[in-house]
């Protein structure tokens, strides 16, 4: 049994939040530039410039990439042979994000309550997903999500007999609907499978997968690409002002489901797509 205290996983919390909010995953990096060479719109390619020339100044001064630095969103894998010491994970968590937040100058975006709208003053609590795996290690991402990009997330419950063009048709539409709004070229997470909440969790998750590595099932694979192609001839572009490059990646996370069921979950990530994550 290994022994981690808690103030290691407050400690790295408070890192990956600033981090992931200050640099962007060098995947997405170069997924951007590669978008920018197949950008055949001139308006498209100068709003390019602008994406990549932002990306070096907010590296360069120390200053978040966007201005909305997200809901703190947290997965964490937890080896079974670990035993925390000295408080609460959970709490230790979120002491992390409030201390990122904080420390870090970072935009403060959480209410604590949906109805009542009174600000949290240091973006907690944290959004967290927690699973136990074989192992001693303690594995945590950290995906800050805005929320111009969430708010054009979806979830469609399709029946069985629902066709792969259907749930094409459907991830298109999502993007087409949301326009300009997620600040394109966007990243898609597509969750299949599962029920309601769990759909929505894979698409979460597919967000954080690098946008270098594809579906390893072939046929998922495919519907990546197929999706990807048929969002880019949408002709939304970059920052919606038109043209060839409107999503720069499509990543699908699928999971067993119901015989009766066939969720199709869509989360929209914008073009800096964040996470950055740790090994204990």
């Amino acid at each position: 049994m290994r022994e981690i205290d808690v103030s290691q996983i407050t400690q790295a919390v408070k890192e990956l939040c600033i981090q992931a909010n200050l640099k962007l995953s060098e995947d997405m990096c170069g997924c951007i530039k590669r978008g920018a060479q197949k950008e055949i719109s001139p308006v498209g390619r100068s709003v390019f410039d602008d994406i990549l020339a932002n990306l070096d100044a907010a590296e360069k001064n120390h200053l978040p990439i966007c201005q909305d630095t997200g809901m703190a969103v947290i997965f964490i894998e937890v080896g079974q042979d670990v035993h925390f010491v000295g408080g609460g994970l959970y709490d230790a968590i979120n002491k992390g994000v409030s201390l990122g937040y904080t420390e870090g100058f970072l935009r403060k975006s959480v209410v604590g309550d949906p109805l009542e709208r009174v600000n949290t003053n240091d973006n907690t609590p944290a959004v967290m997903h927690c699973d136990i795996v074989s192992g001693d290690r303690v594995k945590i991402v950290c995906a800050p999500k805005g929320f111009g990009s969430e708010n054009m997330s979806r979830i469609k419950m399709f029946t069985p007999s629902a066709t792969t063009d259907e749930i094409v048709d459907f991830v298109v539409s999502v993007s087409s609907l949301a326009g300009s709004n997620p600040c394109p070229p966007t990243v898609i997470g597509v969750g299949i499978g599962g029920d309601f909440e769990l759909c929505a969790l894979l698409a979460k998750r597919a967000l954080c997968r690098s946008v270098d590595i594809r579906n390893p099932l072939p046929l998922y694979a495919q519907l990546e690409e197929k999706m990807l192609e048929s969002i880019n001839r949408l002709g939304i572009g970059p920052q919606g002002f038109g043209g060839t490059q409107t999503c720069l990646a499509v990543n699908i996370e699928q999971s067993a489901t119901h015989i009766a069921g066939l969720p199709v979950a869509v989360n929209v990530g914008c073009h800096v797509t964040r996470h950055a994550q740790i090994i204990i």
